[in-house]
């Protein structure tokens, strides 16, 4: 600490609140560091906000000054440039901001992710280059391996290439591929690409949410990967690495394990309640009082700090298409490098399972609990398989649906409860991996008996209206 740069960077870090550098402080002054932590508390009581805002506006205006007098900008025409910041004004507003986002929603979730995403390209890729090309070929390619256990490790209903290499190329890949569009069009140059320059529409959303996210223990940010979620929650549980505290990043892992069910889940569910407005109804408002109930209890019972958020506003640009077809190229080889083997492991799995015999168990297992429910025992399997894949779940309950098993209550009660079930297997490993086992296995067995009692008291209430 003899030099004044080492000296200047120590009081950075201890004004904005790292924990490692005032160990080193503590270790280092006779004292035990005690005045001059006691120092920086003084200061940081009078910055009027907090330090790591306050040394992130210095270091902008240190940069700024660099700047000054070496770059040129070009000073865009003053009604495009009143119009922009007018319109990111009133987007920032709830009068204006809450349609826009609904409409947004609208056209990039359901026309773009949904329909043509999750539907044509889908229908496509699975319908016709697997189902009458690939799998053919991949059965034909292990016909001779002795014995039906070795064959169904690679092809059949669970093998390593009928099912993980068809779920992740051809259901998952079109979805997440044009989610990742849609997000870059959308995206803030500095959340993940600070030299690209694109809408700035991000800021404005997480602003327009940041005051009720503030209730549930979350800061503005946490609304990119809970949108995320809506296209795959694997990768919105690997998004939540951006969000700043550990506090925030356990809390958000949590709503996305019980509350965000999937673009794949979504749109099976969603096609399930049509015409069914009491189900409908019922289903919406248990998961969003679900979502609101738990990341409410869950920020008063975590400990640490509550979240701050503070954000600079860029100006409003049109998106440039090399910069979106950048960012969505590399979002697309993290795909493929960090997604897909989950999905081959749980393939395995499935296969285990099996040929073991071990799922014939479990499904008897969750007999008593589906009867409690007031459903049918095949309800079971129903929700074993959507451990495995959401979409299986939820394609179970359209088979019993359409096959006349369910009544409308019973709908409501099979939608609440296999939406807030455990998450698929593929985003279990990711909450494994990013938080840990310890932390991921607890969620597992919060979220477990908290579905089935959600999807009890549903039943109990509507058996009582009726």
């Amino acid at each position: 600490m003899r030099s004044a740069r080492p000296c200047a960077a120590i009081a950075a870090l201890l004004l904005q609140g790292d924990a490692a550098t005032a160990h080193r402080v503590r270790g280092a002054e006779p004292d035990g560091g005690r005045a001059v932590l006691a120092a920086v508390g003084h200061a940081q009581a009078g910055f009027g906000a907090p330090g790591v805002y306050r040394v992130a506006v210095e270091r902008q205006g240190a940069a700024e000054s660099c700047l000054d007098g070496v770059i040129a900008e070009a000073t865009p025409p003053a009604a495009s440039s009143a119009l922009g910041d007018r319109l990111g004004r009133a987007l920032a507003r709830p009068l204006v901001g809450v349609p826009a986002l609904l409409l947004v929603l609208y056209v990039g979730l359901y026309l773009f992710v949904g329909r043509f995403g999750g539907g044509r390209v889908v229908d496509w890729l699975e319908g016709t280059v697997f189902a009458r090309h690939l799998n053919p070929f991949f059965e034909r390619l292990f016909a001779g391996l002795p014995g039906d256990w070795l064959r169904s490790l690679f092809v059949g209903d669970y093998g390593l290439l009928t099912l993980g290499l068809r779920y992740a190329v051809a259901i998952i890949l079109p979805i997440v591929g044009a989610f990742f569009l849609f997000f870059s069009v959308l995206e803030d140059s500095g959340y993940f690409f600070s030299v690209l320059e694109d809408s700035g529409y991000f800021p404005r959303l997480a602003l327009l949410v940041d005051r009720l996210f503030k209730r549930i223990g979350l800061s503005g940010r946490a609304v990119i990967p809970m949108v995320l979620g809506f296209a795959c929650d694997t990768m919105a549980t690997m998004v939540t690495r951006t969000l700043e505290t550990r506090r925030e990043r356990v809390l958000a892992t949590l709503l996305l394990a019980l509350a965000i069910p999937c673009s794949a889940q979504l749109g099976v569910l969603l096609v399930v309640l049509a015409g069914h407005p009491l189900a409908v109804g019922v289903w919406i408002a248990a998961v969003v009082g679900a979502f609101v109930l738990v990341g409410a209890l869950a920020a008063r019972l975590l400990p640490g700090p509550a979240p701050t958020f503070y954000m600079e506003l860029p100006p409003l640009r049109r998106p440039r298409l090399g910069n979106v077809l950048t960012k969505t190229y590399t979002r697309m080889h993290w795909y493929f490098l960090e997604v897909l083997p989950l999905f081959l492991a749980a393939s395995v799995l499935l296969w285990i399972g099996t040929l073991t015999g071990a799922f014939t168990l479990v499904v008897r297992l969750l007999h008593p609990l589906v009867a409690a429910l007031g459903l049918p025992p095949e309800a079971a399997q129903m929700f074993l398989f959507g451990f495995f894949r959401r979409d299986y779940g939820a394609a179970g309950l359209f088979d019993m649906t359409r096959g006349g098993a369910l009544s409308e209550v019973q709908l409501a009660v099979a939608a609440v409860t296999l939406t807030l079930f455990v998450p698929c297997i593929a985003q279990f490993l990711m909450m494994g991996r990013e938080r840990g086992w310890r932390t991921a296995l607890g969620m597992v067995a919060f979220i477990t008996p908290f579905a089935f009692g959600a999807g009890l008291l549903v039943h109990l209430v509507l058996r009582s209206l009726r």
